[in-house]
């Protein structure tokens, strides 16, 4: 069974910074390709960034583009996005999810973790 547990959320001034921290297990991390999204209230649910399983490839979304970065560390099983330059734009609850192949296509992850919320704000 795959489970995904987000942790690092919390507010921040604009400008600031955050690490949000995705654990999984190494079955996971072996077989699935990790994704970051994140919902506003009263909007869809948008991809951010992915990173492969296999190659590390990763992918993000023009909003975030040269801000955020995805990384893996295999050794604690944790997927990580860093979240440099936040606007308060970027307030949204955010989810990393897990599907066999990298996009920021919502409907392809079959697996949610339960979500931590970022707030930009000063």
């Amino acid at each position: 069974q795959v489970m995904l547990v987000e942790s690092g959320g919390g507010l921040v001034q604009p400008g600031g910074s955050l690490r949000l921290s995705c654990a999984t297990s190494r079955f996971t991390l072996d077989y699935y390709s990790i994704g970051w999204f994140r919902q506003a209230p009263g909007k869809e649910r948008e991809g951010v960034s992915c990173i492969s399983f296999d190659d590390g490839s990763t992918i993000y979304s023009d909003s975030v583009k040269g801000r955020f970065t995805i990384s893996r560390d295999n050794a604690k099983n944790t997927v990580y996005l860093q979240m440099n330059s936040l606007k308060p734009e970027d307030t949204a609850v955010y989810y990393c999810a897990a599907a066999p192949h990298p996009s920021l296509r919502v409907g392809l992850y079959n697996y949610w973790g339960q979500g931590t919320q970022v707030t930009v704000s000063s």
